[in-house]
């Protein structure tokens, strides 16, 4: 399954050159993959309450052609084949049919004491 998300590039989303500073890739992929989670029923206010959190552990990024101010931007967001610890997951920015950004992000869970710890079982069933 692959959830869409769109962007739209605006003005403080760019460098001076008026091209997407290549921070900003990553605010729009979390806020993809946040709304993806919620779309999976996933309710992190509650995880938290029960005393764990998604964390990023690793992002292997590619920058493939710039994004501009007022480009119509779509995340392509999908998973891949993890485990009972992390979630993994593709990522691409598109504009159009042109691969902007291509992203690949493991997730893990925390306890508010900053240990990893198992996904919850209703997560672990859905990772391929």
């Amino acid at each position: 399954m692959i959830h869409r998300f769109p962007i739209r590039v605006y003005y403080e989303d760019t460098d001076l050159a008026g091209i997407v500073y290549y921070a900003n890739y990553l605010k729009f992929i979390e806020r993809a993959r946040s709304e993806w989670v919620r779309e999976l029923g996933i309710d992190q206010l509650q995880m938290k309450a029960e005393g764990l959190v998604f964390a990023v552990r690793r992002v292997e990024a590619d920058y493939l052609l710039p994004a501009k101010y007022d480009d119509a931007l779509v995340v392509e967001t999908t998973m891949e084949p993890g485990s009972g610890v992390r979630l993994v997951v593709k990522q691409d920015v598109m504009r159009g049919e042109d691969l902007l950004f291509s992203a690949v992000v493991t997730i893990v869970c925390m306890t508010a004491e900053g240990a990893v710890a198992r996904l919850p079982a209703a997560i672990r069933r859905l990772i391929p």
